[in-house]
């Protein structure tokens, strides 16, 4: 009777032995990199048998042992990177977890489509002509704004999780879609086109959130008397069209009759030149109370304008803020 215990003893040992060795132990030959997609509803036995012909496991018999242990675990459906070696209990811990790879692509207040674009290209989701070319479909444009000659403006800004099958047009969605939640929760009956477009405006010459309202207001004031707004970001945005931006605005560009350069045309462009915040379009919504028609950059460095209301208080300030360049210099 005691040599039957020990024997059986010594059996449970090796089986629990062999029982860690399959779940716990890292799978050695596991080399490279390799994406598992699971779909939804995917059983065990299915997970198990995509984990094993990926190679990310040793068997499928190792996943669903370890699956053993672990029964009241949900497992997520997704796409998972492995790129090390990892026992399956570490594989179902991950999936139980819903560890999904993705992709996070951070477009802050101010990018226009064709910073998103080089972004997108730059984290390796897909080419930024792709991106570009979503950005210009007229059937993704057209319940947005039909004004407007592309979703610029509309591409609304934040911190976006996109996995390796998202397409130029399921982020362009996601991306509007997050604008439209934005909008909708401002309540308001303006007018989409030319809010946002004055709001770009607005969100490309105003650096600091206290001077936004005020800068909506000198464009308001403006376009209230037929004034050209004189918007230097307008003039490099028609560059960046016509491909022919490389960092600084000539002489050619403020002659320009393209129809964004706002310093040969009166009134707003024809679009949004960029992509504004939150806090850009409230101000375009609810300008400041202010008779201003003119701001330039202060010399201190600090991003605030000078704002006045007549054209030799205006002169006088930027001759001071020239002083203030060439003394830096």
């Amino acid at each position: 009777m005691r040599r039957f215990l020990a024997r059986l003893l010594v059996l449970a040992a090796l089986l629990c032995g062999a029982y860690a060795f399959r779940v716990f132990r890292p799978y050695r030959g596991f080399e490279g990199e390799v994406f598992v997609d699971i779909p939804h509803g995917t059983s065990s036995g299915q997970m198990a048998d995509l984990l094993a012909a990926s190679g990310v496991v040793r068997s499928r018999w190792d996943f669903l042992l370890a699956r053993l242990t672990g029964r009241g675990r949900v497992l997520q459906a997704g796409e998972y990177r492995f790129d090390r070696p990892v026992s399956a209990a570490g594989v179902l811990a991950r999936i139980a977890r819903g560890d999904i790879f993705y992709y996070e692509l951070a477009v802050p207040e101010g990018k226009n489509m064709f910073d998103i674009a080089a972004a997108c290209q730059q984290i390796g989701v897909f080419p930024a002509s792709g991106f570009l070319a979503a950005a210009r479909q007229p059937a993704l444009i057209r319940d947005l704004d039909p004004a407007a000659p592309s979703l610029e403006g509309y591409l609304f800004p934040d911190t976006y999780r996109i996995g390796r099958h998202t397409t130029p047009e399921g982020l362009c969605r996601m991306m509007t879609g997050k604008f439209r939640d934005v909008w909708r929760a401002l309540h308001t009956s303006a007018g989409v086109h030319d809010t946002v477009a004055l709001a770009s405006l607005v969100e490309k010459e105003g650096k600091l959130a206290e001077e936004r309202p005020r800068i909506a207001a000198v464009f308001r004031n403006r376009l209230r008397i037929g004034m050209k707004l004189d918007c230097d970001p307008t003039t490099i945005y028609a560059a960046l069209l016509a491909d022919r931006y490389r960092g600084t605005i000539h002489r050619s560009d403020l002659d320009s009759e393209d129809p964004y350069n706002t310093y040969r045309h009166a009134g707003l462009p024809p679009g949004p030149i960029a992509n504004p915040g939150r806090a850009s379009i409230e101000a375009a919504l609810e300008p400041e109370d202010s008779a201003a028609l003119y701001f330039v950059l202060r010399p201190d460095g600090s991003g605030a304008h000078e704002f006045s209301n007549n054209i030799a208080a205006h002169e006088a300030a930027t001759e001071k803020y020239r002083r203030g360049q060439k003394h830096l210099h």
